[in-house]
């Protein structure tokens, strides 16, 4: 007589999925090394913000801030931004839905608007610097150009991920390969717009008001 008892396992419906789990050992320990390059970014942008505290109103007899500065400019460059972050967030949520060609959909848009970002960005620099205002006319400026011209850097480099990121989804779908690096970006997206809300309060709504 058998008096073996033979166990029946129910297939899990979920063993196959492609998303990882975010407690699995790589993908924490990726993210936790993100997280600290992040917090490296922090230290950097506060000694550049630091800086600009300090020389801001040395202006060696050129224009102030509240001379060269438009709030307009800015506020509609805050709201791209913005936007973009949003649009960004679109695509991570579809991306946990598994819907490669929503993601390259959102992170398309979200591209756009960082790119108009940067044009903006690039268009003030060029009016200033034209007008005889560049990083070499004041310690005022010279601050400024490095605090904004580093995020702006922060952006673009952002941008050139983004193009990657949406070539490697097009071409292989959410793997557990694509999903960390949306993930990632997505991230490091959020940080920029943060930072950019910082600037935007600190350097050209304080500075015209």
């Amino acid at each position: 007589m058998n008096n073996s008892l033979t166990i029946h396992h129910t297939p899990d419906p979920y063993a196959d999925t492609r998303i990882p789990d975010p407690h699995q050992d790589t993908f924490s320990k990726t993210v936790l090394g993100f997280w600290m390059y992040l917090m490296t970014d922090c230290i950097l942008f506060a000694a550049l913000f630091t800086t600009y505290a300090v020389l801001h109103n040395n202006t060696f007899g050129g224009p102030s801030s509240r001379d060269l500065f438009s709030l307009s400019t800015s506020f509609i460059e805050t709201m791209i931004l913005l936007f973009s972050s949003v649009t960004c967030g679109f695509g991570m949520l579809s991306a946990l839905r598994n819907q490669k060609y929503r993601v390259v959909a959102w992170f398309a848009v979200a591209f756009l608007l960082g790119a108009s970002f940067i044009a903006m960005e690039l268009h003030e620099f060029t009016h200033m610097v034209q007008e005889g205002n560049s990083w070499t006319k004041s310690a005022f400026l010279s601050s400024f150009f490095t605090l904004v011209g580093t995020h702006g850097l922060h952006v673009s480099v952002g941008l050139l991920w983004m193009t990657v990121v949406m070539i490697q989804v097009y071409l292989c779908g959410i793997t557990v390969v694509t999903f960390r690096r949306i993930a990632l970006f997505s991230m490091f997206w959020h940080f920029l717009d943060l930072v950019w809300i910082f600037i935007f309060t600190f350097v050209y709504l304080m500075g015209v008001i």
